[in-house]
């Protein structure tokens, strides 16, 4: 079948190299093309100066079996370390369990604080808000606005750009589910007789010791033996089709040259609005208006060494719920593996989600490193003084924002190739637009694989990322979620579009 099959693979991220690895299965080869210098995509590990960045954190851990197994025939168990998952928030020099435990909560605020909060949240109670639509009345209505003002708004806002009261209530609802003070603190502190088992999170997965990116340069290294070519530094400028499939992709050099690559399938995770751009024919008029309405949140690291004797937390990382600085999250390298750090040394990385070109965005290295190091000492979690040295990353297209016209859009898009470029195949999370993690993106790609190689029809557009699974042990008794605790599920709110735009023209931003 390999001599009849020319399948060119564009991009070298978890999606791609699993689709490549895939094929191989049933003897087919395949030409990867990546435009960047490093395979993973956003599942790389970055290294600078002998130091191992993380992107993002990645816990592996799945209920995807065949995922699971993927990972341990690409690396041998002893790659692989245990490691303990542990993340809280951090709140006013003080740590709280994550998901959120209404009981511990309130022990750390203190007799005043905790007070007050309940008092706060008896009065929502009594007198709830009449409009609950908005994800900011809706949780008002189940916490008071202290608890609210506390656990929610400012950490929601980091990370999504928009205020939480034009955020929408369904997508709170479906993410917290019925959780409410009152219930939570009784389930605390009624005896413990008759209650059934419970799911709890687990509380360890697998983690390769140098870092995700060592589990792709691997596939990489095992699809190359295998026959497949992997092209670096080469990006794809055209993808010509007619009669209704692909046949040809084009891709220009780093040294400035072009290369053309027959193709009787394409395996695209580039972002679908750029897959779109490049058609060649160009697509009609309102299939581009549809891809260039997509939009986009982006990715910032300020990765600081510091002593290891400065850090006293071993979370992997920790929610930052302070209005006064930027970080939404400070992740802790030496917690995911001490292969990513030096002896007597340790690198926290603080992570800012951005519009593309706004201010944050746009600012040198130099800037953003000061920022971090302020802000980690306003913090109170390492003194200014002690930090050593800094690095930036960037990581453009980072998750998905799915708006209230998104859905229509991907629509536009999914029915114009299956009519005109039927053997073009998005997957992963850029390529099919979807708020993936990185199994769910392996599946699609193995899937895919599947219909290439065997002819299945397989519907990878049905792979589904709000299933509630994530970090959650199986239970015998069918309860989700642990009793007054909130849900990990992996999720995203559908934002108005005059919100989002509102929000991106205050930073000067753009999210295409």
């Amino acid at each position: 079948m390999s001599e009849n099959v020319d399948v060119v693979v564009i991009g070298a991220g978890p999606a791609g190299l699993t689709a490549s690895y895939e094929l191989h299965r049933y003897g087919i080869p395949s030409t990867i093309l990546e435009a960047d210098t490093q395979v993973g995509g956003i599942s790389r590990t970055v290294e600078r100066d002998g130091w191992r960045f993380d992107i993002g954190g990645h816990r592996f851990f799945s209920k995807v079996q065949r995922v699971e197994d993927f990972w341990h025939e690409i690396l041998p168990k002893e790659d692989f370390l245990l490691r303990p998952r542990k993340s809280r928030i951090f709140y006013q020099g003080k740590y709280y369990d994550y998901p959120i435990k209404a009981v511990n909560a309130l022990q750390n605020l203190g007799p005043k604080e905790a007070a007050v909060c309940i008092a706060s949240y008896l009065r929502a109670r009594v007198s709830p808000p009449k409009d609950q639509t908005d994800y900011e009345s809706w949780l008002v209505a189940r916490f008071g606005w202290r608890l609210y003002r506390t656990f929610f708004k400012t950490y929601t806002e980091k990370v999504w750009g928009v205020p939480v009261s034009e955020m929408p209530a369904d997508w709170a609802a479906q993410r917290i589910k019925s959780l409410n003070l009152g219930n939570a603190i009784l389930n605390a502190v009624k005896p413990k007789t008759n209650q059934k088992e419970i799911t709890s999170l687990i509380e360890e997965f697998e983690y390769p010791k140098y870092g995700p990116g060592m589990m792709w340069e691997v596939c990489r290294d095992k699809v190359v033996a295998q026959g497949s070519k992997v092209i670096m530094e080469t990006k794809v400028t055209k993808i010509r089709h007619e009669n209704g499939k692909a046949y040809e992709v084009v891709a220009a050099r780093a040294d400035g040259g072009t290369d053309v690559y027959p193709a009787t399938e394409v395996i695209s995770s580039m972002p679908i609005s750029q897959l779109v751009e490049i058609m060649d024919p160009p697509v009609p008029p309102r299939v581009l208006k549809a891809a260039q309405d997509l939009r986009y949140r982006d990715f910032l690291t300020v990765a600081l060494v510091v002593p290891s004797s400065a850090v006293s937390w071993t979370d992997n990382w920790i929610y930052i719920h302070d209005p006064s600085v930027r970080t939404m999250r400070i992740q802790n390298f030496a917690s995911w593996s001490p292969y990513l750090v030096k002896d007597g040394r340790n690198v926290l990385g603080l992570e800012y989600t951005v519009f593309e070109n706004d201010a944050d965005w746009t600012a040198s290295d130099e800037t953003l490193i000061e920022q971090g190091k302020q802000e980690l000492d306003r913090l109170g979690l390492v003194k200014y003084r002690d930090i050593e040295d800094g690095y930036v990353v960037r990581q453009p297209k980072a998750y998905p924002i799915y708006d209230d016209r998104y859905q229509a859009n991907v629509d536009v898009i999914r029915g114009w190739l299956t009519d005109y470029a039927g053997n073009v195949h998005p997957v992963g999370r850029n390529g099919m637009f979807r708020y993936n993690n990185a199994d769910h993106s392996m599946y699609t790609a193995m899937l895919t694989a599947e219909n290439i190689a065997k002819g299945t029809e397989h519907d990878v557009w049905t792979v589904n990322v709000e299933e509630e699974y994530h970090e959650e042990k199986a239970s015998s008794s069918g309860a989700s979620k642990p009793a007054g605790s909130l849900g990990t599920g992996r999720d995203a709110p559908v934002l108005p579009r005059k919100v989002l735009d509102a929000a991106r023209s205050r930073v000067g931003g753009t999210s295409r």
